[in-house]
């Protein structure tokens, strides 16, 4: 399976792009994205999902004698890109994989390695209770050690690489949880609830758990200001 590192980045491209604005994905979009991600589908099948998506959409709206509501959240494609996932799967039986060469990505050992040290830079510098303190404290330490370690060699798999940080992601989340107070998770929960509200029909409730488990750790980081550690959230521009 080809490991994307701007999948973020050119899904939330094309749904602004087939939306017809620069609306800003939200934290569940985010949510979502991230379990679409963990689940391995590609993303030429999200991208072609959003494409049919707003191709009914279209059509509908050609065909509407009265305004149609304006489409505000992706999960508004859901569905559409869990039945993309399945075509593409079909399509695939018997298709060879294609390769990749990582030096040529914009994800060169160096840059990698300096985005890992400004991560480490961020978690080392955050003012975090304890018991997470001590996680986000030996997180930093070991983000430094891999930095170190891609230097040295230069046939390091980014792919391993990843896989690595998002142990060390989950160790994050799992001493927030701890630090949080129940207040705090009940309203993030609730707040959640409410947002997905609008997209149950569309989604699976395996994939609804998913998402309010994403939205959760991610409002948490945001709370504290602390980076995602997945090579997925690095940016080529950046």
């Amino acid at each position: 399976m080809r490991n994307y590192f701007n999948y973020f980045t050119e899904i939330e491209e094309r749904f602004q792009q087939r939306r017809g604005s620069l609306l800003m994905l939200s934290t569940l979009d985010w949510a979502l994205i991230e379990t679409w991600r963990e689940a391995g589908i590609p993303l030429e099948a999200v991208l072609r999902g959003i494409d049919n998506a707003f191709d009914k959409y279209d059509d509908r709206t050609r065909r509407s004698t009265g305004r149609l509501r304006k489409v505000n959240g992706l999960a508004w494609c859901a569905q559409s890109v869990m039945e993309a996932v399945e075509q593409a799967m079909e399509a695939a039986i018997g298709a060879a994989p294609s390769e990749e060469n990582e030096q040529e990505s914009g994800f060169e050992n160096e840059r990698v390695a300096k985005y890992l040290e400004e991560n480490a830079q961020v978690l080392a510098s955050a003012k975090i209770e304890p018991p997470a303190d001590a996680v986000i404290t030996e997180t930093a330490t070991r983000l430094r050690a891999l930095a170190s370690g891609l230097r040295l060699d230069a046939s390091t798999s980014l792919e391993d690489l990843d896989r690595t940080l998002t142990v060390l992601e989950e160790k994050v989340f799992a001493a927030l949880m701890t630090a949080a107070n129940e207040e705090q998770l009940t309203a993030l929960r609730e707040q959640a609830s409410r947002e997905l509200a609008p997209y149950r029909g569309k989604m699976q409730a395996v994939q609804i758990k998913q998402v309010q488990q994403q939205f959760l750790q991610k409002k948490l980081l945001e709370a504290r200001n602390l980076p995602r550690l997945s090579l997925f959230y690095m940016r080529l521009d950046g």
